[in-house]
């Protein structure tokens, strides 16, 4: 597939650039109520509903991929959505589902779906309330519909990652990959044994359980938010680690500087992506929280994740705007870029190519 304009790539999310020029402009009406619309980077909007309270939305499509195991594979789709949403600081609580389901799928298999759905928002008090569930054919997994998870909370105390400020420590949870390691480890066991060992293996199917930022998110908010601590959380999906930093800048309009050397990359990881040839800190990587915190209040943050058993690092700072972007590696400071294209995509296609089991 080539580029059909500037900025539009083949595969994966579209670029800044073709954001700005062709999604920004066509928005529809512009509401005063709209606190925080579309933004390239951001994950959520944030529309003020009164009374000093904000409603939170966002959406992405329904990633259901049959090899994972139904139960596996309905926990991750359902956490995707809910990382999202939990960056704004507040717990989901109402659920809209779109399900556009392959002929293929059965009565038994949609059930195991909805019970897993069903469990994991009662967990986190979350209510669904609508949605449309049909099968069709053309359809086929694993993007097989669209949600739309809500959150609401006090106006003073939702997040973006475009709240961070100039001297904010930077945060991040369990490492880099992850995604990329848990669903090549998953899709791909037998290979992975025969190149890299069973001890690689296990790690890196560890790895799947971890996919989800939610308890991550909820923790650091707890611990505080805006002057009282975390002023920014994002989720380091697509480009990874990187592109996530690299996005927290650009949305909060402030330079930063990280030590990528600092970044935790597991041993799974790092032999994964070596066999695959993705670079472990540019790959997709949900379960990876990023946060900017007051830098006060960093360790109250750090032992708040600690606390719920969950791996953090500190790794950088938020510098003021036109300082630049800068990262630390291998003992030299280079500009921090954007990677624009996740290596995942391309190395997974080639997987599925060459038959890989």
């Amino acid at each position: 597939m080539r580029d059909v304009r500037p900025g539009f790539p083949a595969i994966g999310k579209v670029s800044a650039e073709f954001f700005t020029s062709t999604i920004y402009p066509a928005l529809g009406a512009r509401r005063g109520d709209v606190l925080v619309g579309p933004q390239h980077g951001l994950d959520c909007g944030v529309v003020r509903i009164g009374g000093g309270r904000v409603l939170v939305a966002t959406t992405d499509p329904i990633y259901i991929v049959p090899q994972y195991g139904w139960e596996r594979a309905a926990w991750f789709a359902w956490h995707i959505l809910a990382s999202d949403i939990t960056t704004s600081g507040f717990p989901p609580a109402f659920i809209i589902a779109d399900w556009n389901l392959p002929m293929s799928i059965d009565e038994e298999a949609f059930a195991t779906i909805c019970q897993v759905w069903h469990r994991e928002s009662e967990r986190y008090g979350a209510s669904i309330i609508a949605g449309h569930t049909a099968r069709y054919p053309g359809t086929d997994y694993p993007m097989v519909g669209g949600a739309a998870f809500l959150a609401f909370g006090p106006e003073d105390a939702y997040l973006t990652p475009g709240m961070a400020r100039p001297g904010d420590s930077v945060i991040i949870t369990k490492g880099a990959a992850i995604e990329a390691t848990g669903i090549f480890a998953r899709t791909f066991p037998r290979a992975i044994e025969r190149a890299l060992g069973g001890d690689i293996l296990a790690e890196g199917q560890e790895h799947f359980d971890r996919m989800s930022t939610v308890e991550d998110a909820l923790a650091a908010a707890g611990a505080g938010v805006r002057e009282n601590g975390v002023t920014g959380l994002h989720d380091a999906t697509e480009c990874g680690v990187i592109g996530g930093l690299w996005e927290i800048a650009a949305a909060s309009g402030a330079g930063i500087e990280v030590d990528l050397d600092a970044v935790p990359v597991s041993r799974a990881a790092e032999a994964i992506g070596r066999e695959f040839g993705m670079d472990p800190l540019t790959s997709i990587s949900e379960g990876t929280l990023i946060a900017t915190v007051r830098p006060e209040r960093a360790a109250a943050v750090e032992d708040a994740l600690r606390s719920k058993g969950i791996r953090s690092a500190r790794i950088g700072t938020i510098l003021p705007a036109g300082e630049g972007e800068w990262a630390l590696r291998r003992g030299r400071r280079a500009a921090l870029e954007h990677p624009r294209v996740d290596p995942f995509w391309s190395a997974f296609a080639r997987a599925m190519e060459a038959g890989l089991d």
